[in-house]
């Protein structure tokens, strides 16, 4: 359990107690209890040696960048790694459910012990949270086929990495966003709802006032943009396997798999922690306003063809 905490606080134990609690609405038992939950979860799951354990072959990996859009896309200017998501096209079928989680994971444990403690390093100051840019150019109804896996990976950051994330930034945010985004605002904690930004259109103006153009994610670079561009070809696109960060973090998992003699098929099994009462009353809001409009939808289409 030592040796999993060393992985988490990366030599900042004092930051890492500071997110549990925060987590927990700074209430130390059920702060002290999360954590031990998380710890135990990474040692019977064996996450601190999933940096360890390639997806395999590389088409199946290709496939899951694909499908689940994600990446480095830059650095705030203070530092902060910057991620980019593209929740409205990520489509998660190209592989199963495991395989998915699997490379979250390994994102996150990538982004805990070595991009975070390298700009650390640079900037001279703890640097141990990240932004996020959310693109939800594409999102339909049919996201509802998602929820689980969404669910999943949600659930497993909620508990394992808590308060990792500084500033969520909406981007491209179509009208079935706003519809959700305004039943589900008033569940979430004050806390939550004042890190989450929707930016008009692709955000680009405000974002350009904590990042330089360079970290801008692809999708967020002009009007329009949106992931329903993207591209494996495209080299700005932080989402492909041919992005730096994307190579680097496979060549990395084969390399210590190799140096290790580990490399065999199939997916890691990561058990999910059982999702808080609170976060599921949350997801049943989500469903139900996806249900909600998607029988609204019908009734429009039926008076358009009378």
């Amino acid at each position: 359990m030592k040796c999993s905490l060393k992985n988490v606080h990366q030599g900042y134990p004092t930051e890492t107690l500071v997110r549990f609690l925060k987590a927990r609405e700074w209430h130390v038992n059920k702060a002290q209890k999360m954590l031990v939950d998380s710890l135990n979860w990474r040692i019977q799951n064996e996450i601190d040696s999933i940096l360890e354990k390639p997806i395999i072959p590389v088409d199946l990996y290709r496939s899951i960048r694909d499908t689940q859009l994600v990446g480095l896309s830059g650095y705030s200017k203070e530092g902060i790694p910057v991620f980019a998501v593209g929740v409205g096209l990520s489509t998660y079928d190209k592989a199963s459910v495991n395989y998915y989680v699997q490379s979250h994971i390994q994102i996150n444990e990538y982004r805990d012990r070595f991009i975070l403690p390298t700009v650390t390093k640079k900037y001279g100051k703890p640097i141990t949270t990240c932004i996020k840019v959310l693109d939800m150019t594409g999102l339909k109804l049919s996201a509802l086929n998602q929820m689980k896996i969404v669910t999943a990976i949600s659930t497993v950051d909620d508990l394992n990495y808590p308060e990792k994330t500084e500033m969520y930034y909406i981007v491209n945010a179509p009208y079935i966003f706003s519809a959700c985004w305004k039943v589900v605002k008033p569940l979430l904690q004050e806390r939550t709802r004042k890190k989450v930004h929707v930016l008009r259109g692709c955000g680009k103006d405000e974002l350009l006032k904590i990042m330089d153009y360079s970290s801008l994610p692809h999708f967020c670079r002009w009007e329009g943009s949106g992931a329903s561009k993207h591209s494996s070809n495209d080299p700005d696109d932080c989402f492909s396997l041919d992005h730096p960060f994307h190579k680097e973090l496979y060549n990395f998992i084969q390399e210590q798999a190799l140096n290790l003699e580990l490399i065999k098929q199939g997916s890691l099994h990561v058990k999910i922690p059982e999702q808080d009462p609170e976060d599921a009353k949350i997801v049943e809001v989500i469903e139900a306003e996806f249900h909600k409009l998607g029988v609204e939808k019908k009734s429009a289409n039926g008076v358009d063809k009378d």
